[in-house]
């Protein structure tokens, strides 16, 4: 008798951060040794590295956030509960999902209502990889850097 479901946009990053005010949970900077992404290209003059075109087991890089959170950086794309808005312009306050009036360019409604997916992934540069970076996906959409962790909804 359980739920489970996505996390909002708001709990997807509270559990990135982890308490943290850095880029990414662990510090400023990322390498190609603690995350999944295309490590030919670099981030904030950081050093290059290995692309491994492909994910990698959740526990590659055993770099758990103080909540015990693994990959929240890089390796695939997460979807979040809420439609994409270009900001958050009326977001709602309580970090409950945003599920009504959500657009590509930030004014006009789409009908298949894209979805946020936050976190990067092993395609993309490091930059995408930031706790506060977000992109957007139909929720039809099936790809190899596209997945999802879910939360377990309070009784």
């Amino acid at each position: 008798g359980r739920t489970y479901r996505l996390p909002t946009e708001a709990e997807w990053e509270y559990a990135c951060r982890a308490k943290t005010r850095t880029v990414f949970h662990f510090g400023d900077m990322i390498t190609p040794g603690v995350a999944n992404y295309d490590g030919r290209e670099s981030y904030a003059n950081g050093p290059k590295g290995r692309y491994r075109e492909e994910t990698t087991p959740v526990t590659e890089f055993n770099l758990a956030n103080v909540f015990g959170l693994s990959d929240m950086h890089g390796n695939v794309w997460e979807w979040c509960l809420d439609h994409w808005h270009k900001n958050y312009n009326g977001a709602p306050g309580d970090g409950s999902a945003w599920i009504e009036g959500g657009s590509i360019d930030g004014q006009s409604p789409v009908k298949d209502q894209r979805r946020v997916v936050r976190g990067g992934s092993w395609y993309l540069n490091p930059r995408n990889c930031r706790s506060a970076s977000r992109y957007r996906s139909n929720p039809d959409v099936r790809s190899s850097n596209i997945g999802f962790r879910v939360v377990l909804a309070p009784r």
